[in-house]
């Protein structure tokens, strides 16, 4: 069957032969792996249909190594085939050639459940966990009682890692190579079986017996409901025996009045005693010792989405009138304050109204005392400083439970505006090359955010430019580069808003010990939904001189600006010059310096001489930078056609070159705009003044050069 008329069957399952799978994995690409399981690894793969439309997929292969083998491969196939939930993940397809058994699902962008509660991820808000388990447990009840088959399916391996997320977050629930279909005409009927399942989460009934029954699935699901709400691995070989098994340390608590002990933190200040407690009651019934005795579940559903009802009955209460912040009506929670923790002058309850709010509608974002972060950063200490600039300066901490944190403020009131930017624009993001927004703190007069940044970092602007440390490879060059690319490809267009990060710079850019990349900084960061145009007005000019792109004149930004923003930075990793407006040699810019070796056809000249790389190689690189800096935003790639130019699946177009005679004074943007447009928003004739005297300037100096040459 060909790919195009296997696509065209969809949603039925269909069979993919060997070659299509490795065209759509890129012959199994290890840079496409997105997970690994008992079945094997699991990779991100793309299919276009005959209309040209990418689907993306989740492609699951088989290993020679794996416990599992045919027999879960085909019950897998046939157990998909015949049910179909909006909670339970769709099956695209299988290939099965030879040794090669592969299975073909829908792609889910966010994820295992495993993943959002245990990896450092932005944690999962309240009602998002509530929202997950409801659409879980009514996919296990589905497979439970309403197959529309005269059988049920008992899963037998119900666990986080099995809940797969998609891009709105609903829960589907995945894996049936373990699954057993059951008579559903008596609630006692059993299938004896041998123990299959993962440990942590196996029914201990089960486990002595082997009698399976859908109460099997249900304890299970009570390990995850406790997962949680708690935040731990259902067994954590890190901590103590006594510890180790979720459900036990659960119960054991529950049973001596401590609940609020074993909560995750994340989730302090969100939840109703009333809300909690239920959660939790429902959580213990789940685990009973007698089987019988487990609610089913479909009393679980029930139980649920009552306490969800409960919860936002709760939030409705507590709401006070909406206020307004920076002229935005937005609605805001109710927040006890004090003199002690607030904004002397500047409206402190509708400052600590809209952090909590905007984080509360999109992901948990903490609350601080100050009295934590005091003592977590040493009460500031400049040994504990990172860095510091016009936004305030930035302290590496650490918390009494050993988490690292990084603090950057407190911010001046003249950079509120910038403060609340980045909050509402990084709770509705996430990526791994973004550095994660964990929380804030108000003191006083004085606003903090508390990011999720490891303490080893470095800027790539401090590794590129310190001649006194061992200089980036070409590889390790590449490899943040691309990083680069990913991420600002998701803010254009895979976030859930289109975000202009507009400040792409190399002192933006935050290296980790593994030198993977995570953009920082949303100052000038401006957001549109997604269906909207790709142009936004500034009503000033908000970024790094040496980096601005010639639109900022006319203040009218759009994606490809940060393209043009990420053209430099690529010009400057490759060079390793820093992109700054001041003159370099024979009194060029960078930029300029750049160019004329381009056009001379010298492109060793251009590259870093710290690296040793053959100038050929690199010269694909170079004109990248090149294509990307291109006057006239028309003429620029977006940032989907730089990944892939990048990873060697896109033509390179060769840049265009305006003006061959003048290349030392198109991209010199900067010196013509005086120094008051970065300082104020409107301006008089003075600037225009101030630019026609250094065009006259430049023309004599070009002249100048051509002459010479």
């Amino acid at each position: 069957m060909s790919q195009s008329s296997a696509l065209d069957c969809l949603p039925q399952c269909c069979r993919f032969t060997f070659p299509e799978i490795q065209v759509a994995t890129k012959n199994f690409d290890e840079s496409l792996v997105i997970g690994h399981g008992g079945f094997g690894k699991v990779y991100k793969g793309t299919f276009t249909n005959g209309e040209g439309v990418v689907l993306g997929a989740a492609i699951k292969r088989l290993e020679s190594t794996s416990s599992q083998g045919a027999e879960e491969f085909w019950a897998e196939v046939e157990m998909l085939s015949k049910l179909r939930h909006c909670n339970l993940v769709s099956l695209i397809g299988y290939c099965s050639d030879g040794n090669e058994m592969i299975l073909v699902y829908e792609y889910m962008p966010n994820g295992t459940l495993s993943d959002r509660l245990h990896k450092r991820l932005s944690p999962l808000t309240w009602v998002r966990r509530l929202k997950i388990s409801i659409g879980a447990a009514r996919g296990l009840e589905y497979l439970h009682t309403g197959t529309g088959i005269s059988q049920g399916v008992v899963h037998r391996d119900v666990k986080s890692s099995n809940i797969l997320l998609d891009g709105s977050w609903a829960s589907k629930v995945s894996d049936f190579g373990l699954s057993k279909i059951v008579p559903t005409n008596q609630a006692s009927t059993h299938v004896k079986t041998l123990v299959k399942g993962t440990f942590g989460y196996l029914d201990p009934n089960y486990f002595q017996t082997s009698r399976l029954t859908r109460k099997s699935d249900v304890y299970a699901f009570g390990v995850i409901l406790f997962e949680l709400l708690c935040g731990r691995k259902a067994l954590d070989t890190s901590v103590d025996d006594e510890e180790m098994n979720l459900a036990a340390w659960a119960q054991a608590y529950i049973k001596e009045g401590r609940l609020k002990h074993i909560v995750d933190f994340n989730l302090t200040g969100t939840i109703s005693s009333k809300c909690m407690n239920k959660f939790a009651q429902l959580a213990n019934e789940c685990l009973h010792s007698h089987p019988k005795k487990r609610p089913t579940m479909a009393q679980v559903v029930a139980g649920l989405e009552s306490i969800l009802a409960l919860h936002e009955k709760t939030n409705k209460m507590l709401l006070p009138m909406d206020t307004k912040i920076f002229g935005i009506k937005v609605p805001a929670f109710g927040i006890p304050s004090s003199n002690e923790n607030s904004v002397v002058g500047s409206s402190s309850k509708s400052l600590e109204s809209y952090l909590y709010t905007v984080g509360g509608e999109n992901r948990i974002l903490r609350r601080y005392d100050f009295k934590t972060i005091n003592i977590a950063t040493k009460k500031f200490s400049r040994s504990n400083e990172i860095s510091r600039d016009v936004f305030g300066p930035m302290h590496k901490g650490k918390l009494e439970n050993g988490q690292d944190i990084t603090v950057v403020g407190p911010y001046p009131h003249e950079r509120y505006d910038s403060c609340m930017n980045q909050v509402s624009i990084l709770v509705k993001v996430e990526h791994p090359n973004l550095a994660q927004l964990s929380g804030w703190c108000i003191e006083r007069s004085s606003v903090y955010l508390i990011y999720d940044i490891p303490h080893n970092y470095a800027t790539l602007g401090h590794v590129l430019h310190d001649h006194n440390r061992a200089p980036l490879d070409w590889d390790e060059r590449y490899k943040i580069l691309l990083g680069v690319a990913r991420v600002l490809l998701y803010l254009h267009k895979h976030a859930p808003v289109r975000v202009l990060y507009c400040d792409v710079k190399a002192g933006n850019i935050l290296l980790d010990e593994g030198l993977d990349p995570k953009l920082h900084g949303f100052y000038y960061a401006a957001s549109a939904a997604m269906n909207d145009t790709d142009c936004i007005y500034m009503d000033k000019i908000c970024a790094t001189r040496g980096y601005l792109a010639p639109e900022y004149m006319h203040r009218r930004l759009s994606t490809k600006t940060d393209v043009f923003d990420f053209g430099m930075l690529v010009l400057e990793t490759i060079s390793g010059h820093k992109m700054h407006p001041y003159r370099f040699e024979y009194e060029e810019t960078i930029t300029a310096y750049i160019w004329r070796n381009w056009v001379d056809g010298t492109h060793s000249n251009i590259i870093d001489t710290r690296i040793s790389v053959d100038s050929g190689s690199m010269t694909r690189f170079i004109r990248i930078g090149l294509w990307c800096i291109q006057i006239e935003a028309t003429n620029r790639p977006a940032m989907e056609e730089v990944v892939g130019m990048f990873l060697g699946n896109s033509y390179i177009h060769p840049p265009i070159l305006e003006d061959p005679n003048c290349v030392f004074g198109v991209f010199l943007l900067d010196w013509y705009m005086a120094p008051e447009v970065y300082h104020r928003e409107s301006y008089g004739n003075s600037v225009d003044v101030y630019a026609f005297a250094f065009s006259v300037h430049k023309v004599r100096h070009t002249r100048l050069l051509t002459k010479d040459a």
